[in-house]
């Protein structure tokens, strides 16, 4: 997720801040999202949820995943950088009506551990794979977000033996330098204080916080995915995208969609990157169909 992306998505309406919180650490009640608007939260604080939260070891970090539902195993994907299992919450209600839900917290994120190693999406796709050792042994679905969706993308790649299909949003073709990474905590926790505040509570790290950044600029920056990881992915993939999404443009979530050999394309009219916050339920009329017919 990039600083001019969020820049400019302040002046969206949706991000209005409407809640106003006083509580936050172990026992934080109503755990928000990032710039948290007008969009439907769940009740439950997803990513702070003791009652249904375990740790797994993933090469040098603690991973935190929680288990919800029941039936065929779904993986839920937060974004990146100011992601977090919360803002996945109408999601999670609506696959765990009829599915297993495992939503991980990735790398760096809410209660899972940095760990030394690059925070990449192949080793985010370990992450998930370790994950799943412990879990569910099945093959999954995977639903990801920005950088969650890229996750899924390297996971299918990698994994091709344990996925079934994947949805993705927000997550096209990723050419190097065309974004300029220089992230920082000071800057991102003044665009919500509250949100911040919440998720240093639960950090297991927080004082790698500049660490985390600096790394993390500095992969994304470096960083290229186009027909190389795309066009490996042999399960069905459906590619989603707002159509007025700052983060993956228009043109790049096409070009991945030409790339990848089985996928289905969606475009929710005049919705920016976090369509499903914004519209969702035209993301859940596309995605429910397409996680629900065989392949």
């Amino acid at each position: 997720m990039t600083l001019r992306f969020l820049k400019q998505n302040i002046l969206i309406s949706f991000f209005i801040l409407l809640i106003s919180m006083s509580a936050f650490g172990q026992e934080i009640k109503g755990l928000r999202y990032f710039m948290q608007g007008n969009a439907i939260a769940s009740s439950i604080p997803y990513g702070n949820n003791v009652s249904a939260g375990h740790y797994v070891k993933s090469d040098d970090a603690k991973i935190y995943y929680e288990v919800y539902g029941k039936g065929s195993p779904i993986v839920v994907l937060h974004g990146g950088i100011v992601g977090s299992p919360s803002e996945m919450g109408q999601l999670i209600d609506s696959l765990s009506q009829k599915h297993q839900v495992i939503s991980i917290s990735t790398r760096g994120h809410g209660r899972s551990e940095m760990g030394n190693k690059i925070p990449s999406y192949e080793q985010k796709a370990k992450d998930v794979n370790a994950v799943l050792d412990k879990v569910n042994k099945d093959k999954v679905t995977i639903v990801g977000f920005s950088d969650g969706a890229y996750t899924g993308y390297f996971f299918a790649e990698q994994y091709p033996d344990r996925i079934e299909k994947l949805v993705a949003i927000g997550a096209g073709e990723w050419k190097k330098g065309f974004r300029e990474f220089k992230m920082d905590y000071k800057t991102f926790s003044a665009m919500d204080e509250l949100f911040w505040k919440q998720q240093m509570a639960i950090r297991p790290e927080p004082k790698r916080v500049d660490e985390w950044f600096s790394t993390l600029s500095n992969y994304y920056s470096n960083l290229n995915i186009d027909k190389y990881i795309l066009g490996q992915i042999k399960c069905p993939v459906l590619v989603m995208a707002g159509e007025k999404d700052q983060n993956a443009p228009f043109e790049t979530v096409i070009a991945a969609y030409k790339m990848i050999p089985n996928a289905q394309l969606a475009i929710i009219p005049n919705a920016p990157h976090p369509a499903f916050l914004v519209n969702f339920a035209a993301v859940w009329a596309d995605m429910k169909p397409f996680l629900d017919q065989n392949n």
